[in-house]
Order: structure tokens, then sequence, then C-alpha cells
């Protein structure tokens, strides 16, 4: 992913409060040999003190002998995007026709060396970290192995503990265009209020600050 020096996270904290809001994305494992990477969608829960990713994939997934083969992951998290039309991009000097249309997006790409989890117990113990993440304020029975109801269930999973090695993180913005033209594009988004406009338009506005 190429990053610009305009569309780096100001900090750490920048990209980390935006992972908190984005819990679902694509685990990439690199395929065996002659065969394409695996690219599996997924929910997952990151706990970046401990730069630790946990997640859970049913047994019978095909990526296992790739992981295996080579625990050199990525997991991918893409949203806040939308499509921006050339003439909101022009400058000033220029035709509105000879704007550039682009996208903007926020993207996070944690590198990480995947840990297989097979033992019951600690399938659970996992299990139970991404349902208090998902559900804090609980309704769901605790996973627990030979405990009902669902000590059964852990057979048919496997679980995963990503260790984090490395993050790349972007927001684009606009943050190297002009005043001038970043308030016309922010204008342009709140006219249209499309899918993830106003989203967009309060990291433009944000960065702009900044």
């Amino acid at each position: 992913m190429l990053i610009h020096p305009w569309d780096a996270p100001r900090d750490d904290t920048e990209w980390q409060q935006w992972l908190a809001d984005h819990d679902f994305g694509q685990l990439a494992v690199n395929g065996l040999p002659g065969e394409p990477p695996h690219v599996q969608p997924l929910h997952f829960a990151y706990d970046h003190e401990r730069g630790v990713v946990v997640t859970h994939l049913a047994r019978p997934n095909p990526l296992w002998p790739a992981l295996e083969a080579d625990p050199q992951v990525v997991l991918s998290v893409v949203d806040d995007y939308v499509y921006v039309p050339g003439p909101w991009q022009a400058a000033q000097d220029v035709p509105p026709e000879h704007g550039t249309p682009t996208s903007f997006y926020t993207a996070v790409q944690l590198r990480c060396r995947a840990h297989v989890v097979d033992d019951p117990a600690e399938k659970a113990a996992l299990l139970n970290r991404q349902v208090d993440h998902f559900q804090p304020r609980g309704g769901s029975a605790r996973a627990a192995a030979g405990e009902a109801p669902y000590s059964r269930m852990l057979a048919g999973i496997r679980g995963l503990r990503l260790e984090v090695t490395d993050v790349r993180a972007k927001f684009k913005y606009a943050n190297h265009r002009t005043d001038e033209v970043r308030d016309r594009i922010a204008a342009g988004l709140a006219a249209r209020g499309g899918p993830g406009d106003a989203r967009a338009r309060d990291h433009l506005l944000r960065r702009q600050r900044a």
C-alpha cells in the first residue's frame, strides 16, 4: 500500500482509535506454491496494548495448510471510503472539468505472525474474549471446555492468535490540497449525503484542523 506523507497517520493514537471502531476485515494468507493467496473475511478483537488480535475460523476452512506452511499474514481493514468527483478536486486556476477524480478511504494493515489455537480450554478463552468485545452487555453463555452449551462445538473450530509485528495505516482525505479545495470537497460531501459521505467528511475536516 502506497502511503504518501500527507496520508500518514499523525501518530499511533489516530489509527488505534479508528481500529477500535472497525473490527471486521480480511485476513490474507500466502498460498501454497502454485496457489493464489487466501483472503478470508472475518470479525476480530484487537488488543493494541498487547499487540494481539484474536479470532477463529471453522476447522474445514481451506486456508489452514497454507497458514501452517507460512504463518506470516496480513489483516487488512478498509472503511470510510467514498468516490470524489473530479470537479470537486480542481485547483482554483483550472477549469472544473480538469479536476482529477479520486477515492477517499482509511486503511489499516496489520502484519502478524499467526499462532493456531487448538487446545479446547484456550479456544474457549479466546471465544469468550471475542464475545466480550462484541457483546459487552453479555447475554450469551460462557464457552468452557467440557461444558454445555458450546463444548461440543469447540472441535469444529480452530482459534487464531495474531501477534502484530508491523502496522501500516493510511488516511486518504486530500490533506495535500489547499484549504479552498478541501472546503469545496467538504461541501460536496455534505450536499451529496451518500453512504460514507458523512464519515469521510469528518475525517477530512478533522485532519484539516490538525
